[in-house]
């Protein structure tokens, strides 16, 4: 009888952690220290394709690109875009820009197109328009010049002209800049995981 009220109270304990609401301005202000904390970090960018561990898997921590930058803010927060990038690309392939004609683990969480799909389903796509209505712990994609796509964080420090800077990666590493209108914008999202990963 000890046994099964046992069980019962871990079953009841689990249930209540997995709808947990999350404490979305807790997780910001951890997701922007985070941010913050890679500027301090050196990495030589590069975007090059290398077979890393799944789940948790990581290109080598010296080096990366933009989206290495946000898979890595998030992680350090517990949520694995890598596995959930993965998990839904593998049921809705059709959502997601083609690269291939299946999923790639390695790579398919690196690509800004495939980051801006996710965040489009499962976090809050925002409007692109006015300066105020980027707030740190948004995430920013941009089209660089109609080739290519960069992506990057806001966070909480500001410029001479009052608008939030970003972190990024566009070349030189980890990066806090006054760069959020130095591109077109292409997507503003908000994307808090999961109760399940941020416990």
């Amino acid at each position: 009888m000890r046994r099964w009220t046992a069980l019962l109270v871990v079953a009841v304990s689990m249930l209540a952690c997995a709808q947990a609401p999350v404490d979305r301005d807790l997780l910001t202000k951890k997701l922007v220290a985070a941010a913050s904390a890679r500027a301090q970090v050196h990495v030589r960018y590069t975007g090059e394709y290398v077979k890393i561990d799944y789940p948790n898997g990581d290109v080598p921590a010296d080096t990366g690109a933009c989206t290495d930058e946000i898979i890595r803010i998030y992680r350090a927060v517990g949520i694995d875009l890598q596995k959930q990038v993965h998990e839904d690309m593998a049921k809705h392939l059709a959502d997601y820009p083609m690269h291939g004609r299946r999923t790639d683990t390695n790579i398919d969480h690196r690509r800004v197109p495939n980051l801006m799909v996710f965040y489009s389903k499962f976090g809050e796509r925002l409007s692109t328009a006015r300066t105020a209505e980027y707030l740190p712990g948004d995430i920013v994609a941009w089209n660089l010049d109609g080739k290519h796509t960069h992506i990057g964080m806001v966070v909480d420090q500001k410029s001479l002209f009052g608008r939030y800077k970003v972190l990024h990666n566009i070349g030189e590493g980890p990066q806090i800049e006054d760069v959020l209108f130095d591109w077109k914008i292409i997507g503003h999202y908000r994307y808090w995981g999961t109760s399940q990963t941020t416990q």
